[in-house]
């Protein structure tokens, strides 16, 4: 164990055993950094990125009398993946709310400025993409949802999914070839070959 991690697990003990001195340097310590991923996690909601961090920190104290200083784990490194995991209840959340919310539909597709034809076929084209993003593999839809609906930048999205900025890219681009496919033959079109 590097000195850092030392006495940070030292640090951890302390507020552990109710020493609200030791757990104020642990956060001053760390809170900073984790404050900045959590930031980068949630595309800059600073709201969300401190409930985050709050509930992080509160997952911590509730660990800190069982925490093994020789495990494999920095207490900086598990902050990180409870935040990172976190943001993704998070935004599981607003996207299940967002598909659930048939009154945030009708918000998009106000009639009265649309007119009301052209608002059922708004209401058409929402309803095929949901069916689409719904039939797309998990992670796909993720990657698509997070970039496209929610304004993720790929670097966010692969700390979001765990995975390489690379996998983002092909993940989003096999998830908008087969959404397209699947709106194409919704709506009758021929399907490109090749």
């Amino acid at each position: 164990m590097n000195d850092a991690a030392e006495i940070e697990a030292r640090l951890l003990a302390r507020a552990g055993r109710g020493d609200g001195q030791a757990a104020t340097v642990l956060v001053d310590r760390l809170g900073p950094k984790l404050m900045a991923f959590a930031l980068r996690l949630t595309g800059g909601d600073r709201a969300a990125a401190e409930d985050i961090v709050q509930e992080s920190f509160l997952r911590l104290w509730r660990r800190a009398g069982d925490w093994d200083p020789d495990g494999p784990a920095r207490i900086s490194t598990w902050l990180g993946r409870v935040a990172s995991n976190l943001a993704i209840d998070r935004a599981r959340r607003a996207a299940r709310e967002v598909r659930l919310n048939d009154e945030a539909e009708d918000d998009l597709v106000d009639t009265r400025t649309v007119g009301p034809l052209a608002g059922l076929i708004a209401r058409d084209d929402l309803a095929a993409l949901r069916t689409a993003l719904d039939a797309l593999p998990p992670r796909q839809r993720q990657a698509v949802v997070l970039r496209h609906l929610g304004g993720q930048s790929n670097p966010d999205i692969a700390a979001r999914m765990e995975c390489g900025v690379e996998a983002v890219e092909s993940l989003i681009a096999r998830g908008k070839r087969t959404l397209t496919r699947m709106l194409r033959r919704q709506s009758g079109e021929p399907e490109d070959i090749g």
